[in-house]
């Protein structure tokens, strides 16, 4: 360094410090927020979660294990009885990636929906039939 460099500002160095006639003062806490680190990349945390987030694969049925489902459906739904308490093991695919999750649900069956293939449960689950591994049903 030089001479010219170290005296460069020394025309404005001692001037009195710009206070503006139309903008209130800022406050340290203010001014400090200013700097304060951004998410630069929003949504970034939540992709590697939702990454990392485990899925199942769905369980393909044999035939045999398919009959032994429709006959229990055929039970439940000839069961005249107020009781048709059953639990269902039904998968659930995954909104948002490849993959989903087996859902337990217990209950009374309130009817089957032959149209849309739906069992509907009286608390108002809708389970789709072709998505359903297991079924407990114990006829009194």
């Amino acid at each position: 360094m030089n001479d010219a460099d170290i005296h460069k500002y020394d025309d404005i160095i001692n001037l009195p410090h710009h206070v503006s006639s139309t903008r209130p003062h800022m406050s340290i806490e203010e001014r400090a927020a200013q700097f304060s680190p951004f998410a630069a990349l929003t949504g970034h945390e939540d992709a590697i979660k939702e990454t990392a987030r485990q899925t199942e694969r769905e369980i393909i049925l044999d035939e045999n294990e398919l009959e032994i489902l429709d006959e229990k459906l055929k039970a439940i739904l000839s069961d005249k009885s107020d009781n048709k308490n059953i639990i269902v093991v039904y998968y659930v695919p995954d909104e948002n990636k490849n993959g989903g999750k087996y859902v337990e649900c217990s209950g009374r069956v309130k009817k089957m929906d032959e149209y849309r293939h739906v069992l509907v449960m009286e608390d108002g689950t809708e389970i789709n039939v072709g998505r359903i591994a297991d079924i407990q049903y114990n006829p009194l």
